[in-house]
Parts: structure tokens; C-alpha cells; sequence
């Protein structure tokens, strides 16, 4: 049972719709999810919102509910979709899949810490993770990648799409030593645009 929320510590945001505030409130559980599994309580993340706790029942009917739209969100191809689409097309080439290569290694390790949580800290687990499967969060990430390859289409020696389809699967399997990757994306672009002959053995 949710206890009762003091009112002289409840804050709401002004002007907050439900779905703004259900958005606010899942941007915070994340990484909470993240860090302490299953097992983090409502209070927790009530508490890293600023909100009350009661305030999370307004908009979501149980603890579970929140898990699951916390684990929907963070498996989304949504965000990268939106930063990759935020990238200047306008930059130099190797700019640009310089902050591709950011923006995707955050949602791959964004979406790694999440799984990883659901097997620790003792929580309930909150059952079948629903959004968008693997192959279609692939594509609509590696059409992404094709738009901000597009205005260099001239210049590559493969279409965009094949291109964004080769430099999507270097990041899956890039080498890492503990939670790093081994290469920052400066240089996995370099590795890509230019291969791994030095200048002088070309």
C-alpha cells in the first residue's frame, strides 16, 4: 500500500499535463531502473523527481506499470532516431558520424544497463518488455543513418544505405576493454572512413 502523501511536501510542476508529467517521471526512473534493478521503490524515484509519491499513481496504476513503460522507453529506437535527425547535416562528414557514434553507444549502453537490471536487486520482474523488436528498431535507427549520409551520397562508394548498414554493425562489435569501447567515435570514424593502413603503408 502507498503511503499518503504529505501535501506540505508535495510539488507539482505548474501547467503539467498528465502525459508531461508521466514523461518526467519516467526520465527520471530510468537510470534509478538502472542502477538498482527491479527492486528500486516509487518512493525512490518520487523522491529524484521532486515530486510525491502519490503523484506516480495519478498516472501509472501500479509500480509495474511504470517498470514497464520505463523498460518500453529506454528499448526505444525512438531517442537515438531524434538525436541522429538533430545532427547538422550541414558538418563535415566524419562530424557527423562522430555524434552518430556518440548518440548510439549511449542507447546501446543505455539499453544494456536496463536489461542487465532486470536480473538484479530482488525486485518483481515486470514480464513480457513490449515496444519495438530488434530488427525494427535496427532499420529505423539505420535509416537514420542513411539521411545523414545522404548529402555525401556522391562520395561514397556505396549507397548511403549500404554505408549506414556497415558503420551500425562496427559499433555492435567494437572491441571494449571493462565498459569502455576501445576507440572513441573520432576514432572509429577514422577506422571507418579511412581503414587501418597508416598513411605511410598505404
Amino acid at each position: 500500500m502507498t503511503a499518503p502523501e504529505n501535501p506540505s511536501t508535495r510539488r507539482r510542476a505548474p501547467g503539467m499535463s498528465p502525459e508531461q508529467r508521466r514523461e518526467m517521471i519516467i526520465r527520471t526512473a530510468i537510470p534509478l531502473i538502472a542502477e538498482y534493478g527491479t527492486s528500486v521503490t516509487t518512493a525512490k524515484i518520487a523522491r529524484a523527481a521532486g515530486i510525491g509519491e502519490g503523484t506516480i499513481f495519478r498516472v501509472f496504476a501500479d509500480k509495474d506499470e511504470l517498470l514497464q513503460a520505463c523498460i518500453t522507453e529506454a528499448l526505444s529506437p525512438e531517442n537515438a532516431v531524434r538525436e541522429l535527425d538533430a545532427i547538422d547535416v550541414s558538418a563535415p562528414l566524419p562530424d557527423r558520424l562522430a555524434e552518430a557514434a556518440e548518440a548510439l553507444q549511449a542507447h546501446m549502453s543505455r539499453m544494456g544497463a536496463i536489461l542487465g537490471s532486470l536480473g538484479h536487486g530482488g525486485g518483481k520482474h515486470p514480464g513480457t518488455v513490449r515496444g519495438a523488436g530488434r530488427e525494427e528498431s535496427a532499420t529505423r535507427i539505420r535509416a537514420a543513418l542513411a539521411e545523414l549520409l545522404e548529402p555525401d551520397r556522391a562520395a561514397l562508394r556505396r549507397p548511403p544505405e549500404q554505408v549506414a548498414a556497415l558503420f551500425f554493425g562496427l559499433l555492435f562489435v567494437q572491441p571494449r576493454t571493462g565498459d569502455e569501447p576501445d576507440l572513441t567515435p573520432q576514432e572509429l570514424v577514422e577506422v571507418f572512413l579511412h581503414g587501418t593502413l597508416s598513411g605511410s603503408a598505404a
